[in-house]
């Protein structure tokens, strides 16, 4: 399937991929509402990219379910609508969408459309992070650093996740690692 996706012609791979997607395929139905939401091979159409991804993410497609999460979040091509957000990024998490677990820890930090809650923002921020998703390891990282939300103050493992960061080249972990070193013995650090 990877062929229809990504090679030859792209009159051919989208035919291809339409019928792939009318036939039930979640991943082709997850690609074609990317390709809606970008652009890529058609013209952008919110609509259409909302339809396909519904259509991936009702047969439990994560990625469908994090980017249908992403539509309702911003109003793009359905209703903004937070909640049915939430619902779907958290359908996405349970099966450890790291992106999907990032922005739910996000919303449990914030309050935003689910009650504020440090442990399970600690909890979907750690989810996120051991998979080495590097948005996480900051945040979690910064959270360790601070002693907030659900995590107690830890130098070292503060240090630790800043680093896997900004290995990645998140550059606010590489400043936050830095500042961190200062307050840290050589022995820490090592």
């Amino acid at each position: 399937m990877a062929d229809v996706y990504d090679g030859g012609d792209d009159n051919t791979a989208m035919k291809d991929l339409q019928r792939l997607a009318d036939q039930g395929d979640a991943k082709a139905q997850f690609e074609l509402g990317f390709r809606y939401a970008h652009g890529y091979g058609v013209s952008r159409d919110d609509q259409e990219a909302a339809k396909w991804y519904r259509q991936a993410a009702e047969q439990g497609d994560a990625d469908g379910q994090h980017a249908l999460g992403v539509m309702y979040d911003k109003g793009q091509g359905v209703p903004k609508d937070f909640q049915e957000a939430a619902r779907w990024y958290r359908l996405a998490a349970d099966q450890g969408h790291a992106k999907a677990q990032t922005i739910l820890g996000r919303m449990y930090a914030q309050g935003q459309e689910v009650a504020q809650n440090d442990q399970e923002a600690f909890r979907w921020f750690r989810k996120a992070a051991e998979q080495g998703y590097a948005t996480a390891e900051a945040v979690l990282g910064s959270m360790y650093y601070e002693g907030r939300s659900g995590a107690p103050q830890d130098y070292v493992l503060a240090h630790m996740w800043l680093y896997l960061a900004a290995a990645q080249g998140f550059e606010k972990a590489a400043e936050l690692r830095d500042l961190l070193e200062n307050a840290m013995t050589p022995a820490q650090i090592a």
